[in-house]
Formats: C-alpha cells, sequence, structure tokens
C-alpha cells in the first residue's frame, strides 16, 4: 500500500479537510478521491506530485433571484 493525501477544498479553493489514503496505485487513489468529491472539491497528492483535481459530483442548488 502507498499513502496519498487528498484535499477536500472549499468553494474558494481553500483547504477545508485532509485525507491520507492507504491505496494499491495511482487508479485505486483516484477512486476513492473521487468518491470524496460529493458536494466539495477534491485534490489528490501523492507527495509534491499533483495526481489532480475531482470536482463534486453533486452541486449544492444555486438560490434563485426573484
Amino acid at each position: 500500500m502507498h499513502g496519498y493525501t487528498a484535499y477536500v477544498l472549499s468553494y474558494d479553493d481553500r483547504i477545508m479537510r485532509r485525507v491520507d489514503l492507504f491505496c494499491r496505485d495511482d487508479d485505486d487513489a483516484m477512486e476513492q478521491a473521487r468518491d470524496l468529491a460529493d458536494v466539495l472539491a477534491v485534490e489528490l497528492w501523492d507527495g509534491a506530485r499533483k495526481i489532480g483535481k475531482f470536482e463534486p459530483a453533486h452541486l449544492p442548488n444555486s438560490p434563485t433571484i426573484n
């Protein structure tokens, strides 16, 4: 198993939470990062190597203006 770091980002791309992942390989880590990106974006890192940014699967409702 290899250690990866996933950062859950706020709406203005600030780090809100760090999640340590232990995965077989990059593909496994990317799958787990996608699962974390439910409402907020997630960046996945392997040390200093950025693997990718995963956008949220579900976007919150936007306020409507009447």
